[in-house]
């Protein structure tokens, strides 16, 4: 299934007209022996340079977009394996979000050790699997092409099932009000 992921960047030649800049996997990844995160561009809230073949999400793997930027990724959450403690899943967890530069979005974890809180307004697409959308105070059970916009909520993903799940999302940094 993630082998598969293809990304097709287009922009502009010194001709001005319209080329594929990029074709193939995405930039980078982290986590994938969890799921994990595939990179397919960035912006940082800058004017785009159409003209550039500067690959935006060949940088360091983060969890969220730089101020006034976004995200877009793919990303994948595998099962919970059989006889893995709660302080186990604990540890995996904050090892992952130090790993994308996170551990501080990790406010609330008493409901689920993958719950985390980020200051983005995230539209995500369920691709594949069987997964629940855990919050502090609900839960929802989502199908493949769900829809979830996520407003800077405490939230965890957990996938129902034996086989991993695949979601597309774009991470847009806000000002988030409580």
């Amino acid at each position: 299934m993630l082998q598969e992921l293809r990304r097709i960047v287009t922009g502009h030649n010194a001709d001005s007209r319209s080329v594929v800049v990029i074709d193939g996997p995405p930039a980078r990844t982290a986590g994938t022996e969890r799921g994990g995160l595939f990179e397919l561009w960035n912006t940082d809230g800058a004017p785009v340079d159409s003209t550039d073949s500067v690959d935006r999400a060949d940088g360091p793997v983060r969890l969220v977009p730089t101020s006034g930027g976004t995200k877009f990724r793919y990303f994948a959450v595998g099962p919970t394996p059989e006889g893995v403690t709660r302080e186990q899943q604990e540890a995996l967890m904050a090892e992952f979000f130090a790993e994308v530069g996170s551990a501080h979005h990790r406010v609330d974890t008493t409901r689920h050790p993958a719950m985390h809180k980020t200051p983005t307004v995230d539209y995500i697409i369920l691709l594949k699997g069987d997964v629940t959308l855990l919050l502090e105070d609900d839960e929802v059970r989502l199908k493949p092409f769900d829809v979830v916009v996520q407003r800077g909520t405490n939230h965890a993903w957990v996938v129902n099932g034996d086989e991993p799940a695949l979601f597309i999302a774009v991470l847009i940094d806000a000002d988030i009000r409580e």
